[in-house]
C-alpha cells in the first residue's frame, strides 16, 4: 500500500506495512486492520474474528430462541385463559381439567400452557392421526374424542384446527381438550366401572367437522351428543364448553398469525425447528449417565394385571421402551392407547432433562416404542365403539401407574399414589366428577409432598363453597391422612381424607388403585398405605371400606 493515504472506513488485509511520519506498522499474513473514526488503526486476527463472528450468531440466536419460546408459549397460556374465562361447567372453569398446546406443521407438540400431562403428551400423537382421517382446511375446525384418533377417554374432548397465512400457508395448529365431566354412558359422569366396550362409557366422536369453511355445524354435533345410544345428560353445558374451547383455538389461530406478520413464515418456522432441537439436545446431556444400561422394572394394577418395561436410554443411539410381558386386553375399562403411553413417556423424559424448556416432541427424537399386541397399553380399536375395549380409567389410572413403573425403572423416586381417585357422583340430570390429591414418592435427597396431585393430573378440586352450591351435597372434611405415606430416611407425602355428605340419593362412581397393592417404598423405605373408602348408610348405619 505504499503511497496510498489512509481513509476512515479503509480495510485490508495483511500482509501490508503501514508507514507514518514517526512509526512503521507491519500487518502480517492471517490479519486484518481497519481505520477508526478517530484515524487509529485496528488490527485483529481473522479467525479469532471469524469466530467471534460466529460466537455472536449463536449467542444472538440463542437469545432469539429464548424470545420465540416465550412467544409460542404466551399463546397457548392465553388459549387456556380464554378457556377458563368463557367456559360453563365447574370441571373447565373450577377444577382447570383442560390443556392448550400449539403444534408445529408436522403436527407435533411445540410448547402448552402448564395444564395436564396426561393431556399435552398425546395431542401431538393426535392431531397426526387425525390428519390421516380427514382433511384440514382453511376455517375448519376438527371435534374428536376416539381413543383410535388419540382421544385419552371420552369425556376428553379434543378441538383441533390448522393456522395459515393470506397466501394459505400452513402456519402450524392450535389445540385444546377439555374433560367433560358428563358425556353419557351407563353412569352419571360418564365412567361406568363395569363398562366392557366403548360405547358404553359415553358419546363417541369420531374425528367430525365442528365447523366447516367457518361454517358451525350446530346440529350434527347436538345430534351426536343426543342421539348416542347412552346420549350425554347434561346438553347444554357440552355445548357451552364446546363453544368456549372454540374460542380458545380462534385466540391461539389470531396470535400465531400475528406472530408471523411480524417475523415471518420462514423465521417462526426456524424457530419452532430449533426450539425441538434445543429439548432433544437438553435430553441427550441429561442422559450421560445413563448410558450402556437396560434400565428394567415391573409393576401390578390391583387385579395383578402386570406392567413390564425396559428401558433403553436414547445417548446417541436409538432409545427403545420395550414393554413386552405386559398383560393381555383389560376385560373392563383399565385400557390404555398410544397417546397414553407416549405422554407418559414425553412426561418422564421432561422429569429427566430437569431444565426450563416446554414439554415438546424433540424430546421424543430417536424414540421406538415396543407394545405388545392387544395388550392392557395397546388394545385394538376400530371406528366402531360397540368393538373397541373400555378405556376410561386407562387414561386416569394406567398412566398413573405407568409413570410409577417408568421412574421406578429409572430409579428416580419412590411410588407416588399411584391413582387419580376419580370420584363421581349425579342423577339422570347432572354429572359431577373430580380427582382427589394424595401423596407424591419420596427421592433421594427430598421428602415427597402431601395432599396433592401429581404426575399425570394437575388439576384443582373444587372450592367448598361452589361444590356445595351447585350440587346436593355438604362437604364434611377434608385434611391430610397422617402417617401414610411410608417411613424412610426421606419421607413419602401424606394421602388425604375427604368426606362428603350426600343431601339427596345420588349414584356414585369410585374408579381408583392401591387399594389392593401399597405404592412402593425404594432403598428400604417403607411403603406408602393403601387407599380406602367407607360408605356410611343412614338407615342402617352399616359401614364398608374405608378412607379415600
Amino acid at each position: 500500500m505504499t503511497g496510498q493515504q489512509l481513509q476512515v472506513g479503509d480495510y485490508f488485509d495483511g500482509p501490508v506495512v503501514l508507514l507514518n511520519p514517526t512509526s512503521t506498522s507491519y500487518i502480517p499474513p492471517g490479519w486484518q486492520a481497519v481505520v477508526t473514526p478517530t484515524l487509529d488503526v485496528a488490527v485483529g486476527n481473522q479467525e479469532v474474528a471469524v469466530v467471534g463472528h460466529s460466537h455472536a450468531k449463536i449467542q444472538n440466536q440463542a437469545i432469539d430462541l429464548e424470545l420465540f419460546t416465550n412467544r409460542f408459549m404466551a399463546i397457548a397460556e392465553e388459549m387456556g385463559a380464554q378457556l377458563q374465562r368463557t367456559a360453563f361447567s365447574i370441571n373447565v372453569k373450577e377444577r382447570l381439567d383442560f390443556s392448550c398446546a400449539l403444534l408445529d406443521a408436522e403436527g407435533e407438540l411445540l410448547v402448552n400452557a402448564p395444564h395436564i400431562p396426561v393431556h399435552l403428551g398425546s395431542l401431538g400423537v393426535c392431531a397426526r392421526l387425525v390428519r390421516e382421517k380427514i382433511d384440514i382446511g382453511i376455517g375448519d375446525v376438527i371435534i374428536t374424542n376416539h381413543p383410535k384418533y388419540g382421544g385419552s377417554h371420552l369425556p376428553d374432548v379434543t378441538l383441533l384446527a390448522g393456522v395459515f397465512t393470506p397466501t394459505k400457508e400452513l402456519i402450524g395448529y392450535v389445540i385444546n381438550r377439555a374433560h367433560h365431566a358428563e358425556i353419557g354412558g351407563r353412569t352419571p359422569g360418564s365412567m361406568p366401572p363395569n363398562a366392557t366396550s366403548l360405547i358404553e362409557e359415553g358419546v363417541v366422536i369420531l374425528p367430525t367437522y365442528l365447523v366447516k369453511n367457518g361454517k358451525i355445524q350446530s346440529e350434527a354435533i347436538t345430534h351426536l351428543f343426543t342421539q348416542a345410544p347412552y346420549p350425554t345428560r347434561a346438553l347444554t353445558e357440552n355445548m357451552a364448553d364446546i363453544n368456549a374451547a372454540l374460542a380458545s383455538l380462534r385466540t391461539g389461530e389470531t396470535a400465531l398469525q400475528k406472530l408471523v406478520f411480524e417475523h415471518g413464515l420462514p423465521k417462526v418456522h426456524q424457530y419452532m425447528q430449533l426450539l425441538k432441537t434445543s429439548a432433544f439436545d437438553a435430553l441427550q446431556t441429561a442422559l450421560k449417565s445413563y448410558q450402556n444400561q437396560v434400565y428394567k422394572a415391573t409393576e401390578c394394577l390391583d387385579d395383578g394385571s402386570k406392567m413390564v418395561v425396559a428401558i433403553t436410554p436414547p445417548t446417541g443411539r436409538e432409545g427403545i421402551f420395550d414393554f413386552k410381558g405386559t398383560t393381555a386386553r383389560h376385560p373392563h375399562n383399565l385400557n390404555a392407547n398410544i397417546s397414553i403411553i407416549y405422554s407418559a413417556i414425553l412426561y418422564v423424559l421432561r422429569l429427566l432433562v430437569n431444565q426450563n424448556i416446554p414439554l415438546n416432541e424433540g424430546l421424543m427424537q430417536g424414540i421406538k416404542v415396543i407394545l405388545p399386541d392387544d395388550s392392557f397399553l395397546h388394545p385394538h380399536f376400530s371406528d366402531d365403539p360397540t368393538q373397541c375395549p373400555a378405556v376410561v380409567g386407562g387414561n386416569t389410572e394406567v398412566s398413573q401407574r405407568l409413570v410409577d413403573t417408568l421412574l421406578k425403572a429409572f430409579g428416580l423416586a419412590a411410588c407416588s399414589q399411584g391413582t387419580m381417585n376419580n370420584f363421581l357422583f349425579g342423577n339422570d340430570d347432572f354429572g359431577y366428577y373430580e380427582t382427589i390429591a394424595g401423596g407424591t414418592g419420596a427421592c433421594n435427597g427430598a421428602d415427597g409432598r402431601s395432599g396433592v396431585h401429581q404426575h399425570m393430573t394437575n388439576t384443582r378440586i373444587t372450592d367448598p363453597e361452589e361444590l356445595e352450591r351447585r350440587y346436593p351435597v355438604r362437604l364434611r372434611q377434608f385434611t391430610l391422612r397422617p402417617n401414610s405415606g411410608g417411613k424412610g430416611l426421606w419421607h413419602g407425602g401424606d394421602g388425604v381424607i375427604r368426606t362428603v355428605e350426600f343431601l339427596t340419593p345420588l349414584r356414585v362412581t369410585l374408579i381408583t388403585q392401591h387399594r389392593v397393592i401399597a405404592p412402593y417404598g425404594q432403598q428400604g423405605g417403607e411403603d406408602g398405605q393403601t387407599g380406602q373408602q367407607i360408605l356410611i348408610k343412614r338407615r342402617n348405619n352399616s359401614k364398608t371400606g374405608g378412607y379415600l
